[in-house]
């Protein structure tokens, strides 16, 4: 007979736990049978003595096994998806999955809302009017089959011991075991049921994880817990040091996302988007350059269609903020440091994201940077702009930017944004 108290004391003492042990658990919990308090106290004991990678690939399958698997019918192409570990201006998937499709294979991209300085992909798609993020599994498989690219939430029935322990982990400091962050995002992604999956895992201050040592441990975790469940799986180290793109904001990063599609927008947002696609080609066996696609504006037809598909407006005017300050420099020199973290936390006060799950959050708000980081410039010239309709939340979203833009008068350059491969 397994109980609770067994299965916390063996992790407690550093003990390895039982295929039967993690089975049961998991799915107690999931039913209630194990409480809050018990599982807190099991979370922390997995943070300071860690997992197997036997028993992390065990309990990634015990979170899928607690509710459903998303089967796909055929829908005539191979599939694959995407998932970043969240970062600023990290807008990414709107440009990604439209061109993934526009080259030939089925974009299958369930994404969440945001939660801190990370903007949530579903925030940013519903600044669009009419676009809908809630769709049944026959919409899905019917879109992918059609247009070749879906964004939308993942539905309840998706692994529900991962909603419930993640909810647990934000409340009792225990969000940072790499174990549980890599079976909390990989028991999503293997219940959706895609055939291919690459990952891209942030380093920086703007990141979830800040230092590469760590940054690199979650994403060789990820990369084998998929191998050993049959899902091949590549992860990509990219930098988040510094925002991705000019963008950081719901409808902001939305027309960021459409200038890239028609050919334009800044070049790591381009040279990230391409990246990505290559590695997610590879997976699907299909040997197409994205690049020239991408410049060719193909894939924007495909952004329109999936827009659309969802109910969305591609052609009506994006929201905007009543209100927009210039952040301005305070010397002439060379823009030393653009700091990820102080340009998401003002986004984030300004409207751009929310403190906790049930806040609502402004479709125009966020910061928009006019200079990059290795650009000379002179005294009172503007730096970025603060967009919002609350002008109170200003102060607050200047207070966070101090200390993170820093002009020196030695040269600066725009730090590396591809660091590292990853793949089984």
């Amino acid at each position: 007979m397994i109980s609770a108290v067994d299965v916390i004391t063996t992790k407690r003492d550093g003990g390895r736990l039982s295929d039967e042990a993690i089975d049961w658990v998991v799915a107690a919990y999931t039913r209630g049978d194990v409480a809050d308090e018990q599982m807190a106290s099991l979370a922390m004991a997995i943070l300071l003595n860690g997992m197997e990678p036997g028993e992390i690939s065990r309990w990634t399958q015990a979170m899928i096994d607690s509710g459903d698997v998303l089967a796909l019918p055929d829908v005539g192409r191979p599939l694959v998806d995407k998932h970043s570990t969240g970062g600023v201006g990290d807008k990414i998937t709107l440009p990604l999955a439209p061109l993934v499709a526009a080259c030939g294979a089925a974009v299958p991209q369930l994404s969440g809302r945001g939660l801190g300085h990370t903007g949530g992909t579903l925030d940013k798609l519903e600044s669009i009017p009419g676009w809908r993020a809630s769709l049944s599994t026959e919409e899905i498989a019917a879109q992918l089959a059609d247009v070749g690219a879906v964004i939308c939430a993942t539905t309840p029935a998706l692994a529900p011991a991962d909603r419930k322990l993640y909810a647990l982990r934000d409340v009792t400091g225990t969000v940072e075991s790499i174990p549980l962050i890599a079976s909390s995002i990989m028991s999503k992604k293997i219940a959706e049921g895609t055939g291919g999956l690459v990952l891209d895992v942030k380093v920086g201050s703007g990141a979830f994880m800040k230092s590469l040592e760590r940054s690199t441990r979650l994403a060789r975790t990820m990369v084998e817990i998929g191998t050993a469940h049959g899902l091949p799986t590549r992860a990509l180290l990219t930098n988040m040091s510094v925002p991705l793109g000019r963008a950081v904001g719901n409808a902001l990063e939305v027309a960021e996302s459409i200038d890239v599609l028609r050919g334009g927008g800044p070049a790591d947002v381009v040279e990230l988007t391409v990246a990505l696609a290559r590695e997610m080609l590879s997976l699907a066996g299909i040997d197409t350059d994205p690049a020239p696609v991408l410049a060719s504006g193909a894939a924007h037809e495909v952004w329109e269609r999936m827009i659309a598909a969802q109910g969305g407006d591609p052609s009506a005017p994006l929201p905007v903020a009543t209100h927009v300050e210039p952040v301005v420099a305070e010397r002439s020199g060379v823009l030393a440091t653009c700091d990820a973290l102080a340009v998401g936390i003002a986004a984030w006060r300004l409207g751009a994201g929310r403190a906790r799950k049930e806040d609502a959050v402004q479709a125009g708000a966020g910061v928009r940077l006019l200079v990059e980081v290795g650009d000379r410039v002179e005294a009172g010239q503007p730096l970025l702009e603060l967009h919002t309709d609350t002008p109170d939340a200003v102060a607050g979203a200047r207070a966070a930017l101090a200390g993170g833009l820093v002009v020196s008068d030695d040269s600066a350059e725009r730090p590396q944004l591809l660091i590292d491969t990853l793949r089984a």
